[in-house]
């Protein structure tokens, strides 16, 4: 067959695909159905599409509109959610702000975004103040309750403004939807663009993958900002289920409300699942049904899964980047393996999988981009390609150059793929591989056995420089609230189940820097025991 000029997109057969498209449907098709509840306030998709519109018309009143960056820098509540609607819709870019940043990195940020506004909620204003006075933006500050002192936006009550489409101002699905700065694991958070295409193609990839319908009540445990929620943001309401708005991590919280609203699904980096099973308010928590929990930033460890088991949650492992809008990969558990003994389960959800249904190609390769064998030992560097990828940094055409080098995404994380079924397990990030006297010892496999350890709640092994065997590895330690331990146990406990070349051999107790999203921050680790080299 031949292609012919007729044959090809005009008005009546294609529409640029954006996720906002979402919020249309769920308007004009389900009104009444609850989309959000926020502590003891609820609000249907009709009238969550008014405030989507209110702020609309806020911002077009303010002079935002295409090609402008509108920043937010809030906790998970309604009108944090309403941004990834509103903001887009005009044609502009969301620029969500982690909360836990400096003042000095929060200006860094809307400098080089170049930002037109910034909305903050009254628990981040002091840093967001201070921020906008230096990079000379405007500032809106979200409060609680109705008032109207000085510049204060309150959305959740108000006229309901005419029904129009959403979608209809957004001409190229190529357009960028958002500009998200990376948690900074690794030094100077760089500006990601991703585009409407992709965020609508990874929204419904999360909605098949994770089992997202109208049945779902999502527990907002993982903050918006990271990552436009893993594209959550947008998956929940494309489903047609409920929005729980959480605005802190707090296990006795997250608790009542996975009992009180009947909650389903929930993601957040295992960092928060060791704080539940380390909470009283455990004891005395009963579960009414199961809960699918989709964790990602670090494997799940044997003990978090029993104890996990326990409480009613199903783990899903996720992959990805904030580069490739979240999730791109998943390992869950089929139903022939959910009795498999623990270790075995524990090993296989240490897996990061397999794409799921609208993510990148993921493949694991050599130097040459050459395929590594499925064998579970040949270790090469994971590689995307596909549609849910960054457009490239911003302001930054050399990085984009470099990580885009060959035709593929390098992610610098290192892998092996599984025989048969081709599974994709993470040995460690390139940064990360300690090399001492010539041979490579992962991290990741000895911070697993650490994990291992009763007295042990978390723990990062990371290179310190030594003059004998160039590098040796170093374990630091958070504990377990009131549990003890000593180096000398823990060496005899790693030398039980690892070669005796990758037993740490430094032992340092300490609490471990992390991102808002629970990512232990290897490169400050570094940064700090660098003075404390042997010589």
């Amino acid at each position: 067959m031949h292609v012919e000029p007729h044959l090809g997109p005009r008005g009546a057969n294609y529409s640029p695909l954006s996720p906002v498209d979402f919020l249309d449907r769920a308007v004009s098709v389900f009104p009444n159905r609850q989309a959000v509840i926020w502590r003891d306030r609820r609000f249907t998709y009709g009238q969550f599409g008014a405030i989507v519109q209110r702020m609309a018309d806020l911002l077009e009143a303010r002079g935002i509109g295409s090609g402008d960056v509108v920043s937010i820098m809030c906790p998970n509540r309604p009108e944090m959610l309403a941004a990834h609607y509103a903001v887009p819709l005009l044609g502009a870019t969301l620029n969500s702000v982690n909360t836990r940043l400096d003042e000095s990195t929060v200006s860094y940020i809307l400098e080089h975004s170049e930002s037109r506004l910034l909305i903050c909620d009254e628990t981040c204003e002091g840093i967001s103040s201070a921020s906008a006075r230096n990079a000379n933006v405007p500032l809106l500050v979200l409060p609680d309750e109705p008032t109207h002192e000085g510049e204060k936006l309150f959305l959740l009550d108000g006229p309901t403004p005419p029904v129009r489409p959403f979608k209809a101002r957004i001409e190229d699905e190529w357009h960028p939807i958002a500009l998200n700065y990376t948690s900074g694991t690794t030094g100077k958070p760089k500006g990601v663009v991703l585009h409407h295409r992709g965020a609508y193609l990874n929204g419904i990839g999360n909605t098949l993958a994770l089992g997202f319908d109208k049945q779902t009540v999502y527990l907002w445990t993982l903050p918006m900002f990271h990552c436009n929620g893993w594209c959550h943001t947008w998956a929940i309401t494309a489903a047609g289920g409920t929005h729980v708005c959480l605005e802190k991590v707090d296990p006795e919280l997250i608790f009542e409300l996975i009992g009180k609203h009947g909650v389903t699904h929930m993601s957040c980096a295992p960092v928060v699942l060791y704080m539940l099973i380390n909470h009283p308010a455990r004891s005395s928590y009963q579960p009414t049904n199961r809960v699918s929990v989709a964790t990602g930033g670090a494997a799940p460890t044997r003990t978090l899964i029993a104890e996990m088991d326990a409480l009613g949650f199903d783990f899903i492992h996720l992959y990805g980047l904030t580069e490739s809008y979240g999730p791109s990969s998943m390992r869950e558990l089929e139903a022939s393996e959910t009795a498999l003994p623990l270790e075995d389960r524990a090993s296989l959800l240490a897996q990061q999988g397999s794409r799921h249904p609208t993510s990148n190609i993921v493949r694991v390769v050599d130097k040459n981009l050459e395929d590594v064998p499925f064998d579970g030992e040949t270790i090469g560097e994971i590689v995307l390609q596909g549609n849910t990828l960054l457009a490239g940094y911003y302001r930054d055409p050399e990085a984009t150059e470099t990580v885009f080098e060959g035709g593929v995404f390098h992610t610098g994380d290192l892998a092996v793929r599984h025989h048969p079924d081709g599974h994709v397990e993470i040995k460690d990030r390139s940064k990360d591989i300690i090399i001492s006297g010539g041979e490579n010892i992962s991290s990741l496999e000895v911070e697993g056995v650490l994990h291992q350890h009763p007295a042990v709640l978390l723990a990062a092994v990371v290179a310190l420089p030594d003059s004998k065997w160039g590098e040796i590895p170093c374990a630091v330690l958070e504990l377990k609230p009131g549990a003890s331990t000593t180096p000398e146990e823990l060496e005899a406990f790693c030398r039980s189940k690892i070669a005796g070349f990758k037993i740490p051999r430094r032992f340092i107790f300490q609490e471990l820097p992390k991102t808002a999203t629970g990512k232990i921050q290897k490169f400050m680790l570094r940064e700090e025991l660098s003075g404390k080299a042997s010589g």
